[in-house]
């Protein structure tokens, strides 16, 4: 079976990012780039909606990355980017929504991601199945929120302080 053929299944086509799984290179970045409409849709339902939809997506992920990995029969595939999405909305709990922080956020998300500094690494080499695909982008997502608010009460983020 080709990989473009298993965006036909829905879970599937969720875990792939719509297909942006599939780019040839920097799939990851491809797939973080879904999480910004994602930000731009929930972010206005106010904190509370937004991190109620975060949790079912990150608990979804899990899920969806895990029968992905399985098909794919590889525990992380590079395609599989869901995580990516969810990752990148935690960098955004209680942020102020403007394209300057949805670029920081990217940059800043990316580098967590790819470089995997601890104990983001430690969890990605520890835990397996669809939590494991999950959890190394979760705990970006979350040294990328720490660092905004903390940019944001510092007052070097356009915005009102959210907290």
């Amino acid at each position: 079976m080709k990989r473009s053929e298993l965006l036909k299944n829905p879970i599937h086509l969720l875990s792939l990012g719509f297909g942006t799984g599939l780019a040839p290179k920097a799939p990851g970045t491809f797939g973080t780039l879904v999480g910004i409409p994602a930000v731009l849709l929930f972010a206005p339902l106010g904190v509370n909606a937004y991190v109620g939809v975060v949790v079912a997506f990150a608990l979804l992920g899990i899920f969806l990355c895990g029968e992905t990995g399985k098909v794919l029969k590889q525990h992380d595939d590079p395609a599989i980017v869901w995580d990516e999405v969810v990752g990148y909305m935690v960098a955004f709990i209680a942020i102020p929504i403007n394209w300057q922080t949805l670029l920081l956020g990217f940059i800043l998300f990316r580098f967590f991601d790819i470089r995997k500094p601890w104990p983001i690494r430690a969890a990605d080499k520890h835990v397996k199945g669809g939590l494991g695909v999950m959890v190394d982008d979760l705990l970006a997502g979350l040294c990328v929120l720490i660092i905004m608010h903390a940019l944001l009460l510092a007052g070097y983020l356009p915005g009102v302080a959210s907290l």
